[in-house]
């Protein structure tokens, strides 16, 4: 993504806590965006990629404000994506774009089929990209993605909007 990318971005990924440091330091010097840790009273903003980088779960709280919840505590998966879409719904964002990759599971299926009723571009990683096609592939099955790309399709999109 080019520094002009006119869109916040947000990264949940299932990392331990101590292993999200090191990744936020590899993808900032894979991009020209800022990539940085996710911190309570953050707020997302164009140009910037915020990466969740604790076992709780990320979340948007009303005004657009990111936190950390430890609930639901029994989720397998921390951070959990389907805690962060289901937010995002909840949220009152009237549209944005939410993007599923390649990982193991069901996390993020139930989430991004929330986004897609509330109007969002939804996006699943397609079986021939994704090193283990489980989250992306129940997202499928819920008919939760309105378009299943490999990366460089959804990064062609992403930068071109009228592609959709």
């Amino acid at each position: 993504m080019p520094a002009s990318f006119d869109s916040a971005i947000v990264i949940i990924q299932h990392v331990d806590a101590h292993f999200a440091e090191g990744l936020i330091d590899w993808l900032d010097h894979q991009t020209a965006l800022r990539v940085k840790k996710a911190e309570v009273g953050d707020r997302p903003v164009k140009g910037t990629a915020l990466v969740a980088c604790t076992d709780d779960h990320l979340t948007l709280q009303p005004g657009g404000i990111l936190t950390y919840v430890r609930e639901p505590a029994d989720y397998p998966y921390r951070p959990s994506i389907d805690v962060f879409f289901k937010s995002l719904a909840r949220s009152g964002r009237q549209s944005g774009t939410a993007i599923l990759l390649t990982g193991m599971g069901r996390d993020g299926a139930e989430g991004l089929s929330l986004l897609r009723k509330k109007g969002w571009y939804t996006i699943a990683q397609d079986q021939a990209s994704s090193v283990v096609y489980g989250m992306p592939k129940a997202a499928v099955e819920l008919n939760a993605a309105v378009a299943v790309w490999n990366p460089e399709e959804i990064a062609r999109h992403l930068l071109n909007p009228v592609l959709r």
